[in-house]
């Protein structure tokens, strides 16, 4: 049996990338998993893969800065599977720029999706874990948190992510809710792919330049952050809470 049977987890930013990888590692642990993204023909495309494996799924358009989507698609998970277990804030952008060049719209936009997306779901998720004493909450913060060249936007998104876990760890801890945050350094996304095009630099070129200095000697692929979100959503982690573990091959990425 898996770790995860008979739990159902709602996974946003799941059209791809950390986000699929993390719903596929859960269906294989035996969750339930609704796919939660604007993103609904790559959840479309995640779910089949999830009915392959034998699990069942709920592919949901939802823009997680929006609060009445966000409470519509927690209400349709559970008139769905009758519960709310696990929720993991993956959903994500990136509007890099150094801060002469960085617009407001800039700013704004990743702002919102990473911390009012993260507030908006764990307020409507905590409501159904709360009845039921029980709830699993991981957000996707980064290494970017201690300080990265033109992402101060995405950078300071990502620590405040960090001190938001840690909060909502003392609030909803007495009701059997643990809160968690995972930090990943360079993983092989199409994000970090697209990001390296951009800057007019090969993707390979750049994995190649990454993995000489992660002590591992590797960039990380999304299944790595997937298999610590795994964890920390199991019965084998009801003790750590509050806690920002870095998935970076090393101290840092």
């Amino acid at each position: 049996m898996g770790r995860l049977e008979g739990r159902v987890a709602f996974v946003t930013g799941a059209g791809r990338g950390i986000g699929a990888a993390t719903a596929l590692r859960m269906a294989e642990e035996g969750a339930r998993v609704v796919l939660a993204d604007i993103d609904t023909e790559g959840c479309q495309q995640v779910s089949a893969e999830l009915n392959r494996l034998g699990s069942e799924s709920l592919a949901l358009a939802c823009n997680v800065t929006d609060n009445a989507m966000v409470q519509d698609a927690m209400a349709q998970t559970v008139s769905r599977f009758g519960q709310l277990d696990i929720l993991v804030n993956n959903a994500g952008v990136i509007r890099d720029n150094m801060l002469f060049k960085m617009s407001e719209d800039d700013w704004e936009t990743v702002m919102n999706v990473h911390l009012k997306g993260a507030f908006l779901c764990s307020r409507a998720a905590q409501k159904y874990m709360v009845e039921q004493k029980y709830g699993r909450i991981v957000s996707l913060s980064s290494t970017s948190a201690l300080g990265s060249r033109g992402q101060a936007n995405y950078s300071a998104a990502k620590a405040g992510l960090q001190g938001f876990t840690r909060t909502l760890s003392i609030e909803l801890g007495q009701f059997g809710i643990t809160v968690n945050a995972v930090a990943p350094g360079f993983i092989d996304t199409e994000m970090t792919r697209t990001t390296a095009r951009r800057q007019g630099i090969d993707p390979e070129q750049r994995i190649a330049e990454a993995s000489k200095i992660i002590p591992v000697r590797r960039v990380g692929q999304p299944r790595d952050v997937a298999n610590v979100i795994c964890f920390l959503c199991s019965d084998e982690a009801s003790f750590v809470s509050g806690q920002v573990i870095y998935v970076a091959g090393g101290p840092r990425g």
